[in-house]
């Protein structure tokens, strides 16, 4: 209906007793289109949607379709079970987006684990778009062991509509059950494939044969893919999100082929084997279109990177760049992007050993096209256990410079008076010195391009941080002095 608006609810389940739950699950209304929950049981889960059980009702006693109306439904739960999967799939008759995601404490009992049963009952009703099932390793190393490539060529024979896919954690699917989905799921567009321990090149071998577009690809720890499967992959031009993280036998090959992709805007090569002469193929190819590039890990990368990545490029987009945990990045590649004037806003260099004070200098100095102040264009910096970085550093980390900043990561262990200083100095900053990834998990959003809604600053913030810099800035001074003293 034309001006319908849906109705979306989010909530902490854990601040609700198991019966009080209840009573509040079955006030909700019908017109309720889309759910997340952070953290529920599956057992749980199968009881309020179970149609003809409801806690303290008699056996005898019919209650009516939970949640009818709901179309989007995301859940993390203990376990994922073919009973929990089975009842969503048969009493939400409406659904189109199902993400369930679990994090076991110990290895699934049969009774408490998905199978390839599980697998044959999900859409039952043939309208699921979009399907996310995911086995997390947050507490403990495990798979889904009890599923193969058959309970995989069971669910495809429904999933013929699909859009997108996202399986984690499959670790006896080989590539007979991957190819099924790319040659049964003619509609896909969006395919994500974590923990794929038997999954080879052999899976794109034939993929140009499809009629698949895909637009989002991620193969993260797929460990047995080589530069074969990403030639393969690129058949497909209108890709635009790329994540290639932990795939170690990646090489400069595979950049060859990627620097083809021309639409592209999120490319992650986290721990792969490319080069600084690979990093060259993308600023002849796709350095112009990418949003967001991370090469984290990737230690066979020195400063030359940086020119291969800039030089000669003009009007880019680029505004996330991670260039964490590299051994031989020095200051001079941080001069040199400073010099490039790409306007990033978000820039990681955590755990390099050679970045110090100079970079901080640079950065602050920064200039951007059509930009004004010093560093403007920066709203997030991690910095932290860089190797270099003194007290001098927080002397450019003080207003007027970097203006935008929102998010800083420094070691606030060596530092934790002018950390607290500077944070009392920059109200509006978040300074976090525990080692904590900044913001949000940009990478892990399933939706593709994840963008900070920073705000820009208002008046009000701007006479908040005049009237109290004087003082603040005397402080962070004495803190600097007692430091550089010592």
């Amino acid at each position: 209906m034309q001006g319908r608006k849906a109705l979306n609810l989010m909530f902490d389940i854990s601040l609700f007793l198991r019966h009080n739950f209840a009573r509040v699950w079955a006030l909700a209304s019908e017109k309720l289109s889309s759910l997340e929950i952070g953290y529920i049981s599956s057992v749980t889960v199968t009881e309020l949607l179970s149609p003809n059980v409801g806690p303290h009702q008699c056996p005898n006693q019919i209650r009516p379709s939970i949640l009818p109306g709901i179309q989007k439904l995301s859940l993390s739960v203990d376990y994922i079970t073919d009973t929990m999967v089975s009842t969503i799939s048969k009493g939400l008759i409406l659904l189109t987006h199902l993400e369930l995601r679990d994090a076991p404490l110990i290895e699934p009992r049969v009774t408490f684990d998905l199978t390839n049963s599980g697998l044959q009952q999900i859409n039952q009703h043939g309208r699921l778009k979009h399907l996310s099932l995911v086995r997390s390793q947050e507490f403990v190393i495990t798979y889904f062991k009890r599923v193969n490539d058959l309970g995989i060529l069971l669910m495809a024979d429904k999933c013929a509509n699909m859009e997108s896919i996202c399986l984690g954690g499959f670790c006896r699917v080989t590539d007979t059950g991957f190819k099924t989905i790319l040659h049964s799921c003619s509609s896909l567009y969006k395919l994500k494939l974590s923990h794929g321990s038997q999954l080879t090149d052999l899976v794109f071998h034939d993929i140009a044969a499809t009629s698949l577009s895909l637009t989002h690809v991620s193969l993260r720890w797929c460990n047995l893919l080589s530069n074969h499967a990403v030639r393969s992959l690129v058949c497909n031009l209108g890709l635009k999100v790329l994540d290639l993280r932990d795939c170690k036998s990646l090489g400069d090959e595979a950049l060859r082929a990627i620097s083809s992709l021309c639409k592209l805007k999120m490319l992650l090569l986290d721990g792969s084997d490319v080069t600084d002469a690979g990093i060259a193929y993308l600023n002849r190819g796709i350095i112009s279109s990418l949003v967001s590039l991370s090469v984290r890990g990737c230690k066979k990368l020195t400063d030359k990177c940086i020119s291969a990545l800039f030089d000669g490029s003009s009007k880019l987009e680029l505004q996330e760049l991670d260039l964490s945990n590299l051994p031989g990045l020095s200051d001079n590649g941080v001069l040199t992007l400073a010099k490039s004037r790409v306007p990033i806003s978000e820039l990681r260099m955590r755990q390099c050993p050679l970045i110090g004070d100079t970079s901080v200098m640079a950065l602050a100095s920064m200039q951007v096209e059509d930009d004004r102040g010093h560093g403007s264009s920066l709203r997030l910096l991690d910095l932290y256990n860089c190797g270099g970085i003194t007290p001098l550093s927080f002397r450019w980390l003080k207003k007027p410079y970097f203006p935008r900043l929102r998010w800083l990561g420094v070691t606030g262990s060596v530092n934790r008076d002018i950390v607290d200083a500077l944070a009392r100095n920059r109200p509006y900053l978040h300074v976090a010195c525990h080692g904590e990834e900044l913001g949000t998990d940009l990478w892990n959003d399933s939706d593709g391009l994840y963008m900070h809604d920073y705000e820009e600053m208002d008046e009000l913030e701007q006479w908040l941080q005049e009237g109290e810099g004087e003082s603040d800035d005397e402080e962070m001074e004495d803190a600097e002095d007692d430091l550089l003293m010592e």
